[in-house]
């Protein structure tokens, strides 16, 4: 495990790829949760948005319609992609932009690697992307030679932290404040020694350190919110204004973008900048959203308007395609990355994000990651599908109507079918034969009443919510963390045949 600033770092793993871990949820998991610090900063951070989210959704009457039309758009979308993305490639060509397409992420990190080294710059500055954290493109580019300097602000602390992003979001989520100012002042060049840490001293010296960055770089490195096909428009969404630095000031632009981003419509761009400032960070809009559609029409030698004088826009595959495929699992694609999800999830505000072992966390991850790289019976993110107590918080937060839940429990049962074809065993789990048996009692009525007369022997090995003898041992796992009910002297039924036949029946 890696270390900064002379403390252990909350990273529960080195992970393998940039989507998947080396240690299964409930391990990872465990360690997190045995981190007080942070389980509260994460249960603040998380139940501040969701307060902010509440208060901004309750203002639009249309809130429901909205993301009805969401889910709409991308499920036509989805129908339609490679009809879209021929469209956007045509639109973005004709704009004087260049489009590639990546079929993975050793494909797209080659294609950027080699784009940055024709323009003989050794260094870029990145715009917050979530599409080159899950190819690893700053890894890469290292490797290459080539730096690559994060300007979102939360993003630059864990770079400079030499740590993973916890949220999608709000990748520093699990920070402090007191953490932050430990970070710059250790890491960041020229940084004040008196440095504080109120949030205005740290955004102003995270300023004048990104400032020198932004004036003397010549490649930009991007993600995309939304690409409008109709015209071949790309966007970015945030609240800093560092992306805007990053889209306008150099003069070579390279997009890299996962190939569900793309709207059919411009009009479309009406229901998404509704849905996505209200459900990620509980503002109306967006205070930057910055629109750009080819290149500037610089000539050299003159100054035209800002923008890039080279356009390029990578479209990343990366299992997407699988994904698509898939009739229930698609559905992961209609995200938007909004992180509302993550905001409401029980599992998450007690883990963090570092234990799902993807740069996808939370709920959104617990389905997507395992599609990207598929479901074997013994892939370390089959466990993520069960990374979830089911509770339903994450459909009804969502702002395109992802139903995580039914796709958490496909994909359950497609891990049990992989995990059997791979073994070549059909021997049932102890769960499922717990399932069959209890499918078999409540089937008859007679049965199901006599089984519940039953259940009085065991009041003996049931006392204080604790239970005790035999059953205590098989049980562990469930019983440490729960209560056991006091069985009552009479059941349900007994309760009810008194009463019916005349006596007091409580």
């Amino acid at each position: 495990m890696s270390t900064y600033l002379g403390m252990p770092s909350r990273r529960v793993q080195e992970p393998s790829s940039p989507i998947q871990g080396v240690r299964d949820f409930p391990a990872a998991a465990r360690q997190a949760l045995g981190d007080s610090v942070l389980r509260r900063n994460l249960g603040h951070a998380t139940s501040v948005i969701r307060g902010k989210r509440a208060a901004v959704v309750g203002e639009v009457p249309d809130w429901e319609a909205l993301r009805d039309s969401a889910e709409a758009i991308k499920t036509e979308t989805m129908a339609r992609l490679p009809e879209l993305l021929e469209q956007l490639e045509a639109n973005v060509t004709a704009a004087g932009g260049t489009v590639h397409w990546a079929r993975d992420a050793d494909e797209a990190n080659r294609i950027v690697t080699e784009l940055v080294r024709a323009t003989g710059e050794t260094e870029v500055v990145k715009v917050k992307s979530m599409a080159t954290q899950e190819i690893g493109l700053n890894e890469h580019l290292e490797d290459e030679g080539i730096t690559a300097y994060e300007t979102d602000l939360a993003e630059l602390i864990v770079q400079l932290a030499e740590d993973q992003p916890s949220h999608i979001l709000v990748p520093a989520i699990h920070l402090s404040r007191t953490e932050i100012r430990e970070v710059f002042a250790t890491r960041m060049p020229g940084v004040d020694p008196l440095l504080t840490s109120e949030p205005r001293a740290l955004a102003m010296a995270a300023r004048t350190y990104l400032r020198e960055l932004f004036l003397r770089a010549k490649v930009g490195v991007s993600g995309a919110n939304f690409a409008v096909a109709e015209t071949g428009t790309l966007t970015v969404v945030e609240s800093e204004g560092n992306g805007r630095m990053c889209l306008t000031l150099p003069e070579t632009l390279i997009t890299v973008m996962g190939i569900e981003k793309v709207l059919p419509r411009w009009r479309d761009l009406e229901v998404f900048l509704q849905l996505l400032p209200r459900s990620s960070t509980g503002e109306r809009m967006n205070p930057y959203t910055t629109f750009w559609t080819g290149t500037t029409g610089h000539t050299e030698g003159t100054t035209g308007p800002d923008g890039p004088k080279e356009f390029h826009l990578v479209l990343l595959d990366n299992g997407r395609t699988d994904v698509l495929a898939d009739e229930v699992g698609r559905a992961a694609l209609h995200c938007i990355r909004c992180s509302a999800c993550l905001n409401v999830c029980p599992v998450y505000e007690r883990t963090g994000g570092h234990s799902y072992g993807s740069v996808y966390p939370g709920p959104i991850g617990a389905i997507l990651s395992p599609q990207l790289t598929g479901l074997t019976g013994d892939s370390v993110n089959d466990s993520l599908p069960y990374a979830s107590s089911l509770c339903g918080a994450c459909y009804d937060v969502c702002p395109v109507k992802i139903d995580i839940p039914s796709i958490l429990v496909d994909l359950r049962a497609r891990h049990v079918e992989a995990q059997q074809s791979r073994t070549g065993l059909r021997v049932p789990s102890p769960e499922a034969v717990a399932m069959a048996a209890a499918a078999y009692v409540m089937r008859d009525e007679k049965r199901f009443a006599a089984a519940t007369r039953s259940m009085r022997w065991g009041r003996p090995f049931m006392k204080d919510g604790h239970l005790r003898g035999p059953l205590s041992s098989v049980m562990t796992g469930w019983s440490s963390s729960r209560d056991v009910p006091t069985l009552p002297d009479q059941t349900f039924r007994e309760w009810w045949a008194e009463r019916e036949s005349g006596g007091h029946g409580g």
